[in-house]
């Protein structure tokens, strides 16, 4: 028997197996799928942190993609189905910079006063409203801060509730200082979500 027949032969047969979990996939096997994102999953996040930079947007972007993959692969074509999940993924990445874009970052004092000033007749520092208001407020931050993924919240403590710096942060987390930068924007982004849906902010201006 040849050697190269006998080398070639495990190949073929990894590229038959990859092709039926595919097919499987299509049809609605989801043990098939989990195969398929384990498979792929490394390929995936080195894609998501060239294009995000840190490890924590990236798994972010990952797992938004995967959601769109199993959405999305009933109707995959046979084709180059490694490609295809790079591209979706290399979307949803963009998707979330242009996110972010258009949610800046702010402080929670910021956050609090913006509240402030979309209130009528409340301009007095003593007014009694107001001051309820800043107390319930901060009573719901607390709360909602306690909420937080571990990860965001150490961070939104550090930096928001004690007073440190990015790098100072960064320091005492043992963490790059992009990655406590972009954990902290995010996380002053879900405060400011859920600050809007309890109705302590304005909701986006609809034209």
């Amino acid at each position: 028997m040849s050697l190269a027949i006998t080398q070639s032969y495990p190949a073929n047969t990894l590229a038959l197996e990859m092709t039926a979990t595919i097919h499987a996939a299509r049809a609605g096997d989801e043990s098939a799928f989990c195969h398929l994102c384990d498979t792929y999953r490394a390929a995936a996040e080195r894609v998501a942190r060239h294009i995000l930079r840190t490890e924590e947007a990236a798994a972010d972007a990952v797992q938004d993609a995967l959601i769109k993959v199993y959405k999305a692969i009933p109707n995959f074509e046979d084709g180059n189905f490694r490609a295809w999940l790079l591209r979706i993924v290399t979307n949803t990445c963009y998707d979330h910079l242009r996110r972010q874009k258009r949610r800046p970052a702010i402080s929670l004092d910021a956050l609090l006063e913006e509240s402030y000033t979309e209130m009528p007749d409340t301009r007095s520092t003593h007014d009694p409203e107001r001051m309820v208001l800043r107390h319930e407020q901060r009573e719901f931050l607390r709360g909602v801060i306690n909420e937080l993924s571990p990860w965001h919240k150490e961070v939104v403590v550090l930096v928001d509730v004690m007073g440190y710096d990015y790098s100072e942060a960064a320091a005492m987390l043992g963490l790059p200082l992009g990655t406590v930068k972009s954990r902290l924007s995010r996380a002053r982004a879900n405060l400011r979500d859920r600050l809007t849906a309890a109705n302590y902010l304005p909701g986006p201006v609809r034209h």
